[in-house]
């Protein structure tokens, strides 16, 4: 996924920022609800920054952050959208951090309504007592992203997390798949395909729709039932360059039923909110059934369920 891109991949949707409302009224939704959405302490957040600009190693391409403001401009941009529930996911590349930004998190939730309870983990000595005590401070998600932290979702230390996060139906919200770069031995299909051997009632959100394993990452939510796929930069002319959706999934993807949810990666995504809209809602040119009713599900009754 490191090929160049034109001008014309990037170039930004019709729809503005300031359309997204009218876009989700004329679905005759409420609003919407954001499954993947990141808010972390400032000090790590400007450092994710730096390696999105320098297209570090685990990006491999010009990444613009289209949202680089601080926390009260951010939540309000997302508020103007009509996000009525969105996520502060954070992740741990290293052992000693998940507890710090699953406090930050959880803190976030309990100042802002909107925003849903969330925490991370890390395999570590104490990880199951650290997501114990997330659930009982009231975490609604978890989001872990393997790439980043270097470590394989198989490891032993995190298998009675799995279960434990499997028997409580909390969804995890996953980076799996090996895009943007791949990181041998940490990302792939096969990692969480051997989670959900041992766990298959897993409430799973593949991230980034499994890019690129598509196909590998849809097939496991037709095996499993609690497997989901978030729509997180899916399908927009940023991904579309470098990692196309292909042709033959669109009827496959209309068939998960109810499994596809809204994420968005805001606000390191280089492009404004309203492109990931413009992008779910042109895909009826390619599979029918990707219609209206679909979108109701994706951008707001999934998420809802997921979330609560």
């Amino acid at each position: 996924m490191t090929a160049p891109v034109s001008d014309s991949a990037l170039s930004h949707s019709a729809l503005t920022d300031a359309d997204v409302p009218a876009w989700w009224g004329s679905l005759d939704l409420p609003g919407l609800v954001d499954i993947h959405t990141h808010f972390l302490p400032e000090r790590m957040l400007r450092r994710v920054w730096a390696h999105f600009d320098e297209a570090g190693p685990l990006i491999g391409r010009p990444w613009p952050i289209e949202y680089r403001t601080d926390q009260d401009s951010r939540l309000a941009s997302i508020r103007a959208l009509g996000v009525r529930r969105f996520t502060a996911l954070t992740y741990a590349h290293r052992p000693g951090m998940a507890a710090d930004l699953t406090d930050f998190a959880l803190d976030l939730a309990a100042s802002e309504p909107d925003v849903v309870p969330s925490a991370t983990f890390f395999p570590e000595d104490g990880v199951l007592n650290q997501v114990n005590s997330a659930l009982d401070r009231g975490a609604r998600v978890f989001k872990i992203h393997a790439q980043v932290g270097g470590f394989d979702l198989r490891e032993p230390a995190l298998d009675p997390v799995w279960g434990l996060l499997a028997d409580a139906e909390i969804p995890v919200v996953i980076h799996v798949g090996s895009g943007p770069v791949p990181r041998q031995g940490f990302t792939g299909p096969d990692k969480l395909e051997g989670v959900l051997r041992r766990h298959p009632l897993l409430t799973a959100v593949v991230a980034h729709m499994g890019s690129p394993e598509y196909g590998e990452f849809l097939a496991l939510a037709e095996r499993y039932s609690r497997v989901h796929l978030d729509t997180t930069m899916a399908f927009t002319d940023f991904f579309e360059a470098v990692a196309p959706f292909p042709a033959d999934l669109f009827p496959r993807l209309a068939d998960l039923d109810g499994r596809v949810v809204l994420g968005s990666d805001f606000p390191n995504i280089p492009y404004p909110y309203a492109h990931q809209l413009e992008a779910l809602g042109r895909l009826r040119d390619r599979e029918p059934r990707l219609d209206d009713d679909w979108l109701r599900q994706v951008c707001w009754f999934t998420g809802l369920r997921l979330l609560g």
